[in-house]
């Protein structure tokens, strides 16, 4: 089967579901992208992933990229000048602080120097995306790849279901709750579902933030090559470029060119509508990522680790949202 054809039956399987979804969305006072995401989950803890739809579904990544690159569009000048410098300082304090926390206390607790420095990349920036950006700058082993990874995924499902709980306990205003969600959990998949499912500001503001936190993947990862450069050990910087989420840039663009004026309203309306259907495949698809049975053991040590890194810096950023924002 041709390239394109092996993705055809995955990406069917996200429009049939995401549609399902937006259905039930739209009967039910539930978010249909959080019904998106349970789909996905259901269907792979159900059934199971057969290896003919895989190639479909993991264009999941792509959709939600493009998603967020869309979400540019309902960027307004005015937020990023009021908040957009604090949300800068916030995240640039939390990925500072989270990696010095797994550094420091993973070293007490035993674990491997590299395995350390690949869970404190994950749950600092960008979840796996990060785990495998520095993993290619300071030559991680499978191993170390695998137990990091496995230990981001196993958070981002927890955190998945436990923030919208929270947030609504705790009665945050949405923009607060959506610069915590940011600040606080370790991909960006599940940092814009755990948004969405609060409200459409809450999930804004909440894949806002975090797009911060991401941009900070490069320097992590020529901080971690230097420190680990030894002898003609040398960092890789094609490497790094190519983990660095480049979506990051075409998200500016079309921040910069909706707030120009250069897109009129029936056009932006037609982006956002594009934009909702992406992300709603692109959270079938995570669900199915989250699928307990993809989800690699950990160990307990590490596990204690980044649970206590994610409670400091969680506690942290709610109190400096909370005063800040």
């Amino acid at each position: 089967m041709r390239a394109g054809g092996r993705v055809v039956p995955g990406l069917v399987a996200l429009l049939v579901l995401g549609a399902l979804a937006r259905a039930v969305g739209t009967a039910t006072p539930l978010s249909p992208l959080v019904v998106a995401i349970g789909a996905g989950a259901l269907v792979a803890a159900l059934v199971g992933v057969p290896e003919w739809v895989e190639p479909g579904l993991d264009r999941h990544k792509l959709l939600l990229e493009t998603g967020i690159v869309l979400l540019g569009a309902q960027l307004t000048l005015g937020q990023l000048v009021t908040t957009g410098p604090v949300v800068v300082v916030l995240a640039m304090g939390v990925v500072v602080v989270g990696v010095v926390f797994v550094e420091l206390v993973g070293r007490q607790a035993g674990i491997e120097s590299r395995t350390r420095s690949l869970l404190a990349a994950g749950a600092s920036v960008c979840g796996v995306s990060a785990v495998l950006a520095v993993a290619g700058s300071i030559d991680g082993d499978e191993a170390d790849i695998s137990y990091a990874a496995g230990t981001v995924l196993l958070f981002d499902a927890v955190t998945l279901v436990a923030f919208p709980v929270l947030g609504t306990a705790l009665g945050l205003p949405d923009r607060v709750f959506g610069v915590w969600a940011g600040l606080s959990l370790f991909s960006t998949g599940p940092t814009a579902a755990v948004g969405f499912a609060v409200s459409e500001t809450a999930g804004q503001w909440a894949t806002i933030t975090k797009l911060v936190r991401n941009t900070f993947i490069g320097v992590l990862a020529v901080a971690y090559a230097l420190y680990y450069t030894t002898g003609d050990e040398r960092a890789d910087p094609t490497e790094i470029w190519y983990r660095f989420p480049k979506f990051l840039v075409g998200f500016l663009l079309v921040a910069l060119i909706a707030n120009l004026g250069l897109v009129d309203a029936p056009t932006q309306s037609a982006v956002e509508t594009v934009g909702d259907w992406l992300f709603t495949l692109a959270f079938v698809g995570l669900g199915f990522e989250l699928n307990p049975r993809r989800l690699r053991s950990t160990g307990v040590r590490p596990l204690l680790v980044v649970l206590a890194q994610f409670v400091t810096v969680s506690l942290l950023a709610l109190g400096a949202a909370v005063l800040l924002v």
